[in-house]
């Protein structure tokens, strides 16, 4: 039970189609997807350690078990240990989570140790291997009766872009502007070009990342910014 088959097992899985919201059974080994980003980290848990972690009931039937990234995030504060991401990027079989709130869609990833992940990463490309740097996070977790083997700490480097998303109060700029002016003349309804990163362009980011295959966070991160011509 450590975080090294975690990894191992996450690794042979590449290649298998996302759909979000998809229900993983926890409990069936020959699981070959689809996937999205929680029921994948949650199903490798389970399968490693035979325990469910970050579902809406980890006592309950591990066939029906719904994981989703803010249940990593409650269990995380309440029953594991949070880490820097910095610890958790060093750290092979280390989750690393974006919180979601307010019901929305968040991301989470397997740490490799190296700076890498696995994860399952949207339904352009599936479970994928991928990098730690240059995203947002907000912690690392380590779960209770897992062994890890944490490798000298690396250090972690954050986002070279504003990340624009929506937040309270809104964030206001010239780059939303852009960002929905992008959007409209793309077919995806912003609610006008205002600068104001509001409830309306926030889900036309969605719908466009949707579209395109992208995790639909409704965050422009750099990948949505490029596939926006940005």
């Amino acid at each position: 039970m450590t975080g090294d088959e975690i990894v191992s097992l996450g690794d042979k899985h590449l290649g298998e189609p996302y759909v979000l919201g998809t229900l993983v059974p926890k409990d069936d080994a020959d699981y070959k997807g689809p996937w999205d980003c929680a029921e994948f980290v949650s199903w490798l848990y389970y399968q490693t350690f035979g325990k469910l972690y970050g579902c809406a009931n980890n006592h309950g039937n591990p066939h029906t078990a719904d994981a989703y990234s803010d249940y990593w995030g409650r269990d995380a504060n309440k029953l594991g240990h949070i880490i820097t991401i910095e610890e958790a990027k060093s750290t092979p079989g280390a989750v690393i989570l974006r919180l979601a709130g307010n019901g929305e869609i968040g991301h989470i990833v397997v740490s490799d140790g190296n700076g890498g992940t696995v994860e399952a990463h949207g339904k352009e490309d599936g479970i994928i291997n991928s990098v730690v740097d240059g995203r947002r996070w907000d912690m690392g977790i380590l779960v209770p009766g897992v062994t890890y083997h944490p490798s000298p700490t690396l250090p972690f480097t954050p986002p070279s872009i504003v990340i624009h998303r929506l937040t309270s109060p809104y964030m206001v700029s010239p780059e939303v502007g852009k960002i929905q002016t992008e959007l409209t003349r793309r077919g995806f309804d912003t609610g006008g070009i205002d600068n104001v990163f509001g409830e309306q362009t926030y889900q036309a980011v969605k719908l466009f990342q949707d579209s395109v295959g992208l995790n639909p966070d409704g965050e422009v991160s750099a990948l949505t910014a490029a596939a926006l011509d940005i």
